[in-house]
């Protein structure tokens, strides 16, 4: 139901810092739970961080931990994804999934995806 649209990806040299978005479209945004998700080439998607519906709750792979922050703004239908101390193997497609309420790590537990964004961190 909920329509989700990522941007701000982009090429960062290691080490830099970068925040992609991801806008949802609907009036009921805060009753969403969000998740990241990435996907490099010739993996399987993994989960990177994930938000609750209330923003009192986050949850963050152990490889992306200190680094990312999961943050939103219910207020724009907006969710975030900081980036800091970028390395390589970070390079994938990021995407942001929806559903309701409660935060999972499980992709096939959400049940709206946007499009990705490309991030890509050089070595």
């Amino acid at each position: 139901q909920v329509q989700l649209v990522e941007s701000g990806g982009g090429l960062v040299q290691a080490g830099g810092s970068l925040r992609v978005s991801c806008a949802a479209s609907g009036r009921t945004f805060s009753r969403y739970a969000m998740g990241w998700f990435r996907q490099a080439p010739g993996k399987e998607r993994e989960f990177v961080a994930a938000i609750n519906w209330s923003g009192g709750s986050t949850y963050y792979a152990d490889s992306v931990k200190g680094r990312f922050t999961i943050s939103r703004d219910n207020a724009k239908n907006t969710v975030y994804l900081q980036m800091n101390s970028l390395k390589p193997e970070d390079t994938a497609v990021y995407y942001c999934a929806a559903r309701n309420y409660v935060a999972t790590t499980i992709a096939d537990e959400y049940n709206a995806w946007g499009q990705g964004t490309q991030v890509t961190v050089p070595s």
